[in-house]
């Protein structure tokens, strides 16, 4: 027999008891009467009902997470990291761990408060001022943690049963009793205190009686069948304790007016039937719920020990050592945070920071929940299925409380949240794990898109760049890749092939497989958006022909292709002008980009060339060279457009193309054109040469009709200039 199956020995009653004797806990016996007096009976079945829009959905999510995968030691947290990650759910894990170890201090402080009548006797008798609670809590902090240290878990399970059975008795006590002075039988709604203190203040001292739920999540590990225990008692145990709170919020309103129930925290003393089991109700139920917590909170810090989460190894083992299946270290550690927050003794303060880390908590469990439903991921079959927008509902309800509660203290946890990931995120390097769980959002959202794209109506839209770019020197020559990323930043979409000659083979797909690890290094390197992916064909033409078949990753059909040949190697230039007629017969714009060592330069200069033949051109150069500067690497740069006329044409071609700019059909200011005189023995490159020898991008376009008389030729002639890049519109692009 393994040593889990050796230590896993409870069913699901402990579940259920743990859970219940939580949630019926201090508040109850001690802040409930509070809440009725301060905002009435309606405002205090409003936040039963609102603390339970959290809650339950968040029960009924652990459940489903619970029979979808093995819960083991660590509880929420567990499930947290599980499907956010080892790094975000240590994080969270870390704050949960928090929310857990001071709801000691939050219990047996309020246990100290049941002792109250205790102090008026001694001081009344021995003619004492005993006030300060801490006398009792502070010893008490002591004997639960010797309890734990010395008898373990099995101690807590064996408290239950007798804490549970008074628990209840006290509750029957309090519904069956009727207090003297009580004269009327009928409801009264909105009777509350005059200038009591808001909803949220007192949502966020109540809150806490319903965190009760994830209570026997805890111990997971310790469970025999915990898909079966975890669902079953945590979901009987919440919806058990919401009736109670809802009967007790009316039996409060019929048998004692605001006043009293605002000033006398232990008011049910005076209705019960026998009024000491209240007190020892109170006792029971805070130390059944603080030896509940101290017996999670360890387990939970033995958890995030045991994924290493604490960087160096001596702390993960001592945090994680055990001693007769007990996390020895981890009672020492949550003992001490308990004496520290029973120091302060401020239940009201305690309360209100462990409901912030409470919801956060919840609301990552419900987004975890509502994302897998959201996902469709195959592997995600739970026994119990919860409804994705009952998890969409806890999720946002979580996060829009803690900010009606304590914008302040929510954007300390948050912010406390976001410092932790980043101190564990750096001692973790390999355990990032955040797109683990949102990898199947994103592939639904993307095929739903995608889908949407196709079966939209489609209208004349304004022409955005869905560039391919299939490479034969991926890994030696980068322009193409780089002016793919610099076009698709904001603007555009990219898909950068890297092409594999030969046929698909065992041996060429896992070539084509290592290529690509070593693409997307090289891509995340420069944090691109362009997508990469490989392609193997038994010739560039074949290659060229199934990519232009296929869709971009926008979900619409490609229309730029881009051809890339170095000026010091030709050889590639002759085949590129072998394929462009079939890269025009699918009606694609075409780019060719002439590379030489000076590169991009210093991406200060983009000059664009435009002559009397191609207007038809111009618009999808200018839009080329503009968008290229809307990268961070051209923040610096500037655009100059030159325009070439044949002297005797000059002044009629400058006012034609100055009416051009004006109208709007080159998105150009007249200022930044420059009107470039060429006379007849001069060739169009030898103009270009001359003015751009600073440039460090050179656009110009070129013709159909030049292509099929001069071929290759076209392309050749600009040796020490930077980079070129040739654009052949298929048709004049629009601009408004």
């Amino acid at each position: 027999m393994s040593e889990n199956a050796t230590k896993a020995t409870f069913g699901t009653l402990p579940v259920f008891m743990t859970t219940l004797s939580t949630i019926l806990g201090a508040i109850l016996f001690l802040r409930f009467g509070y809440a009725v007096g301060h905002v009435g009976l309606l405002g205090t079945l409003a936040i039963v009902a609102l603390g339970h829009l959290v809650t339950i959905p968040t029960a009924m999510a652990v459940a489903e997470i619970a029979t979808n995968q093995k819960v083991e030691g660590g509880g929420v947290y567990y499930i947290i990291s599980r499907s956010f990650g080892i790094n975000i759910g240590a994080a969270i894990g870390v704050a949960l761990y928090l929310s857990q170890a001071i709801s000691v201090a939050f219990y047996i402080i309020a246990c100290a408060e049941a002792f109250t009548p205790v102090f008026e006797w001694v001081n009344l008798t021995y003619g004492l001022e005993l006030a300060d609670k801490r006398i009792v809590s502070i010893p008490l902090t002591f004997i639960i943690c010797l309890l734990m240290l010395t008898k373990g878990a099995s101690l807590g399970i064996k408290a239950l049963y007798v804490v549970v059975t008074i628990l209840f008795a006290a509750i029957i006590m309090f519904f069956a009793g009727t207090p003297e002075y009580q004269q009327t039988s009928s409801l009264d709604w909105t009777s509350a205190i005059p200038e009591g203190d808001s909803f949220f203040y007192v949502f966020a001292i109540i809150f806490p009686a319903f965190t009760g739920m994830a209570a026997g999540v805890g111990l997971s590990g310790d469970l025999k069948n915990p898909k079966k225990s975890i669902p079953s008692g945590t979901l009987l145990a919440t919806i058990a304790g919401m009736l109670i709170y809802v009967a007790a919020a009316f039996k409060l309103n019929l048998a004692a007016s605001p006043e009293d129930l605002a000033n006398d925290q232990l008011i049910m003393t005076q209705i019960a039937v026998w009024g000491p089991i209240i007190p020892i109700g109170l006792i029971c139920a805070t130390l059944s719920s603080a030896l509940g917590s101290i017996m999670v909170a360890p387990r939970t810090l033995q958890a995030l020990a045991s994924d290493k989460v604490f960087g160096l190894p001596w702390i993960n083992n001592w945090v994680g050592k055990e001693k007769k299946n007990e996390p020895i270290n981890g009672i020492y550690f949550t003992s001490i945070l308990a004496l520290v927050f029973v120091a302060i003794g401020n239940v009201n303060f305690v309360a209100e920071i462990i409901s912030m880390f409470f919801m956060v908590t919840y609301g990552a469990i419900c987004l975890i929940s509502f994302l897998h439903h959201f996902a469709a991921d195959p592997s995600y079959r739970p026994s119990f299925r919860s409804k994705w927008y009952f998890s969409l509902v806890g999720a946002i309800m979580c996060f829009y409380l803690m900010f009606s509660m304590n914008a302040g203290y929510a954007i300390g946890s948050l912010v406390l949240m976001v410092v932790i990931y980043i101190i564990i995120n750096r001692v973790n390097e390999d355990n990032r794990g955040l797109a683990k769980i949102f990898q199947g959002v994103i592939f639904q959202l993307s095929r739903k898109l995608q889908v949407f794209i196709q079966k939209a109506e489609t209208e004349e839209q304004d022409w955005r760049p869905s560039v391919i770019c299939i490479a034969r020197h991926a890994f030696e020559r980068t322009a193409d890749f780089d002016l793919i990323r610099w076009m698709c930043h904001r603007y555009g979409f990219g898909t950068y092939l890297h092409y594999i000659n030969g046929y698909l083979s065992r041996e060429t797909h896992a070539k084509a497989e290592e290529d690509l690890k070593q693409l997307i290094h090289i891509a995340s390197e420069v944090e691109s958006n362009v997508y990469l992916d490989t392609m193997i064909s038994p010739s560039y033409t074949t290659a060229i022909a199934q990519a232009l078949q296929l869709p971009s990753i926008s979900g619409k059909e490609g229309n730029l292709f881009l051809f890339e040949f170095a000026r010091q190697h030709p050889e590639d230039l002759k085949e590129i002008v072998e394929n462009i007629p079939l890269v025009r017969a699918a009606d694609y714009d075409l780019c060719v980009l002439s590379t030489s060592e000076k590169g991009f330069g210093f991406k200060r200069e983009i000059h664009i060339w435009i002559t009397e033949s191609d207007y038809e051109n111009a618009n999808l150069m200018i839009l080329m060279g503009y968008i290229t500067m809307g990268h961070p690497d051209w923040k610096k740069a500037g655009l100059k457009i030159y325009s070439i006329f044949p002297e005797g044409e000059a002044d009629q071609q400058r006012q034609q193309l100055m009416d051009l700019a004006q109208e709007g059909r080159l998105p150009i200011s007249a200022n930044n054109i420059r009107i470039v005189i060429k006379k007849e023995d001069t060739k169009r490159r030898e103009i270009i040469s001359q003015h751009s020898k600073s440039a460090d991008l050179i656009v110009t376009g070129f013709r159909n009709e030049a292509l099929k008389q001069y071929g290759e030729k076209i392309f050749n002639g600009f040796n020490g200039l930077s980079n070129v890049l040739f654009v052949n519109a298929q048709e004049e692009k629009e601009i408004k």
